[in-house]
């Protein structure tokens, strides 16, 4: 009960205090996008730094740098927006319930 009730006063607190023409949803999609952009250079960075002694090893981290430069596809569309998913429906309601 602590927890509910705590919750709905710090909502009933962030709508009185809140900004009025500020834009929460496009910030937190700027500063996921920015988190993203910064773990793909780090994790491309830590895989460069690394010296190879094949042809495999070298060609890897040629295609790495090219594909640094641009949006990786896993990361270009999320897999929440992709329509193509079928989504099950709920069974109806039956008749006796109302």
């Amino acid at each position: 009960m602590f927890l509910l009730r705590s919750a709905f006063w710090l909502t009933v607190m962030f709508l009185i205090i809140a900004p009025r023409n500020h834009d929460l949803g496009k910030d937190v999609a700027n500063a996921s996008q920015q988190a993203l952009e910064a773990g793909q250079k780090a994790i491309v960075a830590q895989i460069l730094s690394g010296d190879c002694t094949s042809l495999e090893c070298a060609g890897g981290k040629a295609a790495l740098t090219v594909l640094a430069g641009n949006k990786l596809p896993s990361i270009g569309v999320p897999m929440q927006d992709n329509s193509n998913i079928p989504v099950p429906l709920p069974r109806p309601r039956p008749d006796r319930m109302g």
